[in-house]
């Protein structure tokens, strides 16, 4: 990467803590690192998904063993900022960017514990099905109430 092409906070907000409105401590585990010594690059997904469905379960009643509604991952993108390693605790930073009827965008910053430019950033995007006809179709009250509070900018405390 260039100099000119390089991604600087002034070039993306994102990269900060302020931008995000729900924050997840996940312990990094040995097996997280690649033979380089660092996270590898999959394991940056399994983040994603673990604080986007961590917050759909505990604060949108998201059931996903028995749920008549389903959310599926139909898009995901990750820009690497900088390496994690094990055995570093990282905050998973989340707001949501789009909410549609059935779909939701979330985007998402992984941080260093304790600090405040991101290490990675990326988005996610939800498409709410019927879990018995893999159909769309509207997100269920609570999932999307629990959604619209992630609207926007400004952290919350960890």
């Amino acid at each position: 990467m260039s100099s000119t092409e390089k991604t600087t906070l002034a070039d993306n907000p994102a990269l900060t803590r302020s931008h995000y409105k729900h924050f997840l401590k996940i312990p990094t585990r040995w097996m997280d690192n690649d033979v380089y010594g660092h996270v590898n690059n999959v394991v940056y997904y399994s983040f994603f998904d673990t604080v986007i469905n961590d917050y759909l379960i505990k604060q949108g009643g998201l059931d996903i063993h028995n749920g008549a509604v389903v959310g599926y991952a139909v898009e995901t993108t990750c820009k690497f900022h900088q390496s994690l390693r094990f055995p570093e605790v990282i905050d998973a930073g989340m707001r949501v960017a789009h909410l549609g009827n059935s779909s939701v965008k979330y985007e998402i910053g992984l941080f260093k514990e304790g600090s405040d430019q991101a290490a990675a950033t990326g988005h996610f995007v939800h498409v709410f099905v019927d879990s018995s006809t893999d159909k769309p179709v509207s997100m269920p009250a609570t999932i999307r109430s629990a959604l619209s509070a992630l609207q926007g900018s400004a952290a919350q405390a960890l």
